[in-house]
């Protein structure tokens, strides 16, 4: 465990990395802010450990996450760690998705990013000490068919992280930026629920999905190394050499796999 702090905060804490990094970091010794909007959820991740506290909140509102911040440094103390691991992904071609959904994944993805990173790390930034550990997506480099709302917002949240990496270089804080293929979490059961797209289908036929505490494992050891940016599986890494390099190559290739 690359965490040396006492508190961390944890968003997405309901269900999946995010879930798995509270867990992880709890059973750790260290004290945990769990948040998500999903009370069931983050009751499972609470339960039978006594340093994990639930906070709901819906990240997509900016006084909301102020108050939940607040709220969690006046009950617990320093934030010595955040995760922001909360994320929405419907899926639908994008003609057919209403304009208030797209503009709904974009409030969560990205209005949640920068509202998490900016109401929590300039205080860091004041100590000269802290993590802040932010998931993208290798979906904000890569384009995909029907996740084109989810595509927009992660490749926001990318080069928000890239530039806020940047900006705050030599401040004392670890940052990171963790773009991870698909992953096996609830999330994907949401782009199933709507159009589920081609390249998930074939994800889970070819047993392509990252396992999720492999991911949290690669964040950690990612962080630890003082690494920026991570696509942290061999996939990530070669797709997004194919997107910077040979993007018409790719596309053949992503029109190929929703055409079988």
């Amino acid at each position: 465990m690359a965490f040396h702090g006492k508190l961390a905060l944890v968003t997405g804490a309901a269900s999946g990395m995010g879930q798995l990094s509270a867990w992880r970091l709890a059973d750790a010794g260290a004290t945990v802010a769990a948040v998500d909007v999903n009370e069931e959820g983050l009751a499972r991740t609470v339960a039978g450990r006594a340093n994990v506290r639930a906070y709901r909140c819906d990240l997509a509102h900016l006084e909301d996450v102020r108050a939940t911040v607040e709220r969690i440094r006046a009950e617990l103390g320093v934030i010595d760690r955040v995760t922001h691991a909360a994320a929405i992904m419907p899926a639908s071609p994008l003609l057919a998705m209403p304009i208030e959904k797209i503009e709904q994944v974009m409030r969560v993805n990205y209005d949640g990013t920068l509202h998490i990173a900016l109401t929590t790390l300039p205080e860091m930034v004041a100590r000269r000490a802290g993590d802040l550990i932010l998931y993208g997506s290798l979906a904000g480099e890569v384009p995909t068919p029907h996740l084109g709302a989810y595509n927009a917002s992660k490749a926001a949240v990318n080069r928000f992280a890239e530039v806020l990496i940047h900006e705050s270089r030599g401040s004392g804080v670890r940052i990171l930026l963790v773009c991870p293929p698909m992953v096996d979490t609830p999330l994907l059961e949401q782009a199933q629920q709507g159009s589920n797209p081609r390249s998930i289908q074939i994800g889970i036929e070819q047993g392509r999905l990252a396992k999720p505490d492999v991911i949290v494992t690669l964040a950690e050891e990612a962080i630890e190394r003082g690494d920026e940016i991570v696509f942290p599986t061999r996939e990530a890494s070669v797709l997004h050499a194919l997107r910077r390099f040979a993007p018409r190559l790719l596309w053949k290739l992503i029109e190929k796999a929703e055409a079988s």
